[in-house]
């Protein structure tokens, strides 16, 4: 079998991935984090931002479990097949106008694993990536409940101290983990928040 026709063809990491029945390696990532901070537990309802091509949501829904919920939305189909516990949205994964993205509100876990197309211009990629870091976590502290977490990837860049002081200013508590699954020519990491403040929570509501 050549390797153009193989499944499992690739890096380590994507074929054991593929393997494991996950349509990426980036599954890698989200495990990593959420061993290491308890991100994700029975019950939850997670809306995962960008699903595709959803390795995120399908490690989500299986660390829900039954009882819990995921929402999985991105611009693109999303092919992977899920569990019932899984609700695969098509639309804008960052307009708050969107319906799709509040069907299973307030969320327990907010996940992006969004990336812009890359241009061959750093400084421009860079820029974007922040731009939907940011725009993620619009999301995140709008459609989060108290005490929500929210886990987003972002280039590094000149704006990483912003991002993290947005976290900062949302969460009770901000990590930033660089997966070991992480490509070695990437600069991108996770900028995770825990907690998601009241006060934050008040200042989303619309009319305050």
């Amino acid at each position: 079998m050549s390797r153009r026709n193989n499944p499992y063809a690739g890096d380590a990491r994507t074929r054991q991935a593929k393997a494991a029945g996950y349509p990426a390696r980036s599954v890698f990532k989200l495990r990593e984090i959420d061993e290491r901070l308890h991100l994700l537990a029975p019950g939850q309802h997670v809306l995962d931002l960008g699903a595709v091509p959803g390795s995120f949501s399908l490690y989500a829904s299986q660390r829900v479990g039954k009882k819990g919920r995921v929402v999985a939305i991105d611009l693109q189909p999303i092919a992977q097949e899920f569990a019932p516990n899984v609700s695969v949205m098509q639309g804008d994964a960052l307009d708050l106008d969107e319906a799709a993205l509040s069907v299973a509100a307030p969320y327990d876990v907010v996940l992006s694993d969004m990336a812009p197309s890359t241009s061959g211009n750093k400084v421009r990629d860079q820029a974007r990536s922040f731009e939907l870091f940011m725009r993620a976590l619009q999301v995140a502290t709008a459609l989060g409940r108290e005490g929500s977490s929210f886990a987003g990837k972002l280039f590094m860049s000149s704006d990483f101290p912003e991002a993290k002081r947005a976290v900062g200013a949302g969460y009770q508590s901000c990590k930033v983990i660089r997966p070991r699954a992480t490509r070695q020519n990437s600069s991108e990491l996770f900028v995770v928040g825990m907690g998601l403040k009241s006060s934050q929570k008040a200042d989303e509501e619309p009319g305050s």
